[in-house]
C-alpha cells in the first residue's frame, strides 16, 4: 500500500494533506489580502475627502480574513469522512461563528462611525451612546447565533427578564441617577466650570458623571451630589447671570445729620467709578430707622466673569475708607438703661 493511501482516523493521508493544503491556502490568501489592503486599497482611500471608505476598509480587514479561515476549515472538514456527530458539531459551530463574525464587523464599523462623526455629541455622553449601541448589536448577534443552532431563546429571555426586573428594582436609584445624568448632558442647565447654587450649596462644577456631579465649594471641599437630586432641585446657574446682585445694609449712628446721610448716599452712588468690577446701575437709599442705627441699603451688581468674593471685598474696603474720610460713624448695637436711684441708709 502506498504511504499516501494509508488510512488515519478514517481518512487517507492524501485526503488529510488536501484538507491541510486548503487551510494553508486560506492563510496565504489572508496574507495577500492584508498586503493589498494596507498597501493598495488604503492608499487609494486616503486620497478621498471623506473617512467613510477608510473606516470601511479598516473594519472589513479582520472579519474578512476570519471569514476566509472559517470557509477553508469548513470545506477542509466537509470533504473528510467523519462521524455524523462530529460533523454536526462542526456545522453548528460554523453557524455560530459566521454570525459572530458578521456581528464583529458591524460592531467595529458602527463604533468607528460614531467616533468619527460624533464630534457634535458631548464628550462624556459619546462613550455611553457607543457602548449602548455595541451592546444592542452584540445582543442581536448572540441571539441570532443561538437561534440558528436551535437553542430556545424564549426560555432564556424569560429567565433574563425575571432577573432583569430584580436587578432593576435593586438598582433603581442608580438607574435614576444615570438617566438624570443623561438629561443634564442633553439639556445642559450648567457646564463644567459654572458656579451653581442649590439646596444651600454653592460652588463650581468640577465634574459631571453619569451617576453624580462633583462641586467644589468656596471652602475648597468636593461635594458629590446624585444627579437625580440635581434634577429635582431648583438649580441657580450663577455663571449664566449677566451680573451678580448684592444687597448690603449699613448702619450709621443716630447723631448723623441729614446732610451727612445724603453725603453717605452720594458716596455709595459714586462707588462704580472707583471699583471697576461693579455695574453703574446701583441703588443707595435711606431705608430704615433701626433700633440702634440709621439704616442705609445699598444694591450693586458685580459684572460677569468677575470674582464675586474679591469684588465684594473691594466694595467693602472702598465704603470703609470713604466713610472714615467723610467722618461718618458706623453704629453698633447699644442699649440705654434707665434706673431709678434712691438714697437709703
Amino acid at each position: 500500500m502506498d504511504f499516501f493511501d494509508k488510512i488515519v482516523w478514517g481518512n487517507s493521508i492524501k485526503e488529510w494533506g488536501f484538507s491541510l493544503l486548503i487551510i494553508v491556502g486560506a492563510v496565504i490568501l489572508n496574507r495577500l489580502i492584508m498586503f493589498l489592503n494596507r498597501n493598495v486599497f488604503r492608499k487609494m482611500a486616503a486620497k478621498s475627502r471623506g473617512q467613510f471608505d477608510d473606516i470601511l476598509l479598516d473594519s472589513l480587514e479582520k472579519p474578512v480574513m476570519f471569514g476566509i479561515m472559517l470557509g477553508a476549515i469548513w470545506f477542509a472538514s466537509a470533504r473528510l469522512n467523519m462521524d455524523a456527530g462530529m460533523l454536526d458539531v462542526i456545522k453548528k459551530s460554523y453557524q455560530i461563528l459566521i454570525v459572530i463574525n458578521v456581528t464583529w464587523f458591524v460592531s467595529k464599523f458602527s463604533s468607528s462611525l460614531i467616533t468619527e462623526y460624533g464630534n457634535n455629541i458631548n464628550n462624556r455622553l459619546l462613550p455611553l451612546i457607543k457602548r449602548t449601541i455595541l451592546i444592542i448589536i452584540w445582543a442581536i448577534g448572540i441571539v441570532t447565533a443561538l437561534n440558528n443552532v436551535g437553542i430556545a431563546i424564549t426560555s432564556i429571555l424569560g429567565v433574563l427578564g425575571v432577573g432583569g426586573v430584580s436587578v432593576a428594582l435593586a438598582a433603581q436609584d442608580t438607574i435614576k441617577n444615570i438617566f438624570s445624568g443623561i438629561t443634564i448632558y442633553t439639556d445642559a442647565p450648567f457646564r463644567l466650570g459654572d458656579i451653581i447654587q442649590f439646596d444651600g450649596f454653592e460652588g463650581t462644577v468640577h465634574d459631571i458623571g453619569l451617576r453624580s456631579t462633583r462641586i467644589i465649594t468656596y471652602e475648597q471641599r468636593i461635594v458629590s451630589v446624585p444627579n437625580c437630586r440635581l434634577m429635582d432641585a431648583s438649580v441657580i446657574n450663577i455663571s449664566a447671570e449677566p451680573s451678580r446682585r448684592v444687597v448690603i445694609t449699613l448702619g450709621l449712628t443716630y447723631d448723623t445729620t441729614p446732610q451727612k446721610m445724603k453725603e453717605a448716599i452720594g458716596i455709595l452712588k459714586k462707588l462704580p467709578a472707583n471699583v471697576s468690577e461693579i455695574e453703574t446701575n446701583t441703588v443707595a437709599v435711606f431705608s430704615d430707622f433701626g433700633d440702634s442705627a440709621l439704616i442705609l441699603t445699598y444694591i450693586y451688581y458685580i459684572k460677569k466673569n468677575c470674582d464675586i468674593r474679591e469684588s465684594s471685598s473691594k466694595v467693602n474696603f472702598e465704603i470703609l475708607s470713604s466713610f472714615n474720610e467723610a467722618g461718618l460713624n458706623f453704629a453698633f448695637p447699644t442699649q440705654t438703661i434707665y434706673a431709678n436711684v434712691t438714697n437709703g441708709n
